[in-house]
This record gives C-alpha cells, structure tokens and sequence, in this order.
C-alpha cells in the first residue's frame, strides 16, 4: 500500500515508528545529552511533541502500512504554515518544562545552525522521514520521499523540498534523490549538520 496522508488518530502510531526510526540519532543525543534510547521517556515526549506540531496544524503527515499498522512516516512543514494554535503553545512550554532549559538551549542552538541554509524560493520543509526496525531495507523510504516531492509539485507556492539530516551516512542517499547540498554547519564539537534542497 502506497503513503496515505494521517489524521491525529495516528498519532501514536507515528510516534512509535520515529522513536524507533531516530533512537541515537545525532540531533536527539545532542539535544537530550545522552544516548536517547527508543523507550526513553525524554524522546518520546520530544518526538511527540514534533509530531503534534504537525498534525495540530494541519500539516502533511504521511504513512506507510503494513497489516493495518504504520510502519513508516514522514512529517513535512508547507511553505504556508500558518499560526501556532494554543494546544501546540501549550505542549510546547510543557515538553520543555519536562526536559529542562539546557535541552531547550541547545535545541535553539541546533535550530540557529540550520537556519544558515537559505533557499530563497518557497518551499516544504521535510521534518522527519523514518522507517521502523523490522521493516527497513523494503524501501519504504522512496515512496514517502515520492510522496512529499509530489505535495510540493502540487502546491502553487512551493518550490522544492528542503531538509537537513545530522547522519553522515545520509549523505549519499539525498543525493542519489536528487538533493543538492546547500550548506554544511558544525553545531558544536558533537554535531554537524547538512542542508539539502530538491527544486520541483
């Protein structure tokens, strides 16, 4: 079954995946200090909150299924995003409440190093694209990607799709979708970052 766009009824499901698709991953061990395991409190509340941002919004969340079960996800930000509505401030102020200030500063400062990647056009920002433990190596990865390139295609304002990946092992891989590299900042000395940008 190809990606079907997700309503907040899924929401627990997209979390699961991204805790199991990101456990490790740079960016959370950086923004949590430590190894961020799956079943960690800390990141589910993190990548829940994310996920949140999205859905609350009304924003593109999409899914892949398999036996009825949502076993890979990507969460995209459109070139129009609109306000933050208050449930979203709400859970905002509560995540960070619950990881404390030095998450959320060093958070800001990933947030500050990705902002040094500028397309001038419009564009979908793609947030998080991940796919749970058993089911990677299946290429599930390529559909949503097709996915997400089709929603800026779509959208009149939007002129391609941008992200940013802390994996050097990425690398490759956006470029082998037709990513070009847009930028390159070092965090600090336990992270890096990477622009890309797909024009439609």
């Amino acid at each position: 079954m190809g990606p079907e766009r997700l309503s907040t009824a899924a929401a627990d499901a997209v979390v699961e995946v991204l805790c199991d698709a990101f456990a490790g991953y740079p960016t959370f061990r950086y923004v949590l200090d430590g190894p961020a395991p799956r079943d960690d409190p800390s990141l589910r509340a993190l990548v829940r909150f994310f996920v949140m941002a999205r859905l609350w919004r009304g924003h593109p969340v999409l899914g892949v299924r398999a036996d009825d079960r949502v076993v890979a996800a990507a969460t995209v930000t459109p070139p129009d995003p609109g306000p933050s509505p208050e449930p979203l401030d709400r859970l905002r102020e509560a995540t960070w409440a619950r990881l404390g200030e030095e998450a959320r500063s060093r958070y800001e400062a990933f947030g500050r190093a990705a902002a040094a990647f500028r397309v001038d056009a419009p564009h979908h920002y793609l947030n998080m694209i991940g796919v749970a433990g058993a089911h990677r190596g299946k290429g599930l990865a390529r559909p949503l990607l097709d996915a997400v390139h089709g929603l800026t295609a779509d959208h009149p304002l939007s002129g391609g799709v941008m992200l940013t990946t802390e994996a050097p092992e990425n690398l490759p891989l956006y470029d082998r979708f037709g990513y070009a590299r847009v930028g390159h900042e070092r965090v600090d000395s336990e992270l890096e970052t990477w622009g890309f940008f797909r024009p439609c």
